[in-house]
């Protein structure tokens, strides 16, 4: 952890939309999934991340998201 704290790029997230989700701790997760631009959100909880397509985003479990990786191989 101390090595990705100390290399990692740090932002600073400011957002408007914010509450999105019913879990603030959510909305944490996706402020950084939207700020990184990533493409997923993994998580065994599926139903906490819904409507959030429109950030272009997809929620996935670990096990759909292990499956979509061995089929890029």
């Amino acid at each position: 952890m101390d090595y990705l704290a100390e290399t990692g790029d740090k932002r600073e997230i400011y957002f408007l939309w914010r509450p999105f989700l019913r879990d603030p701790k959510d909305d944490l997760v996706l402020e950084v999934a939207v700020e990184s631009e990533s493409d997923f959100i993994i998580s065994y909880n599926k139903k906490d991340f819904k409507d959030i397509g429109k950030f272009d985003l997809k929620v996935l479990t670990p096990q759909e998201f292990l499956k979509l990786i061995e089929a890029i191989k």
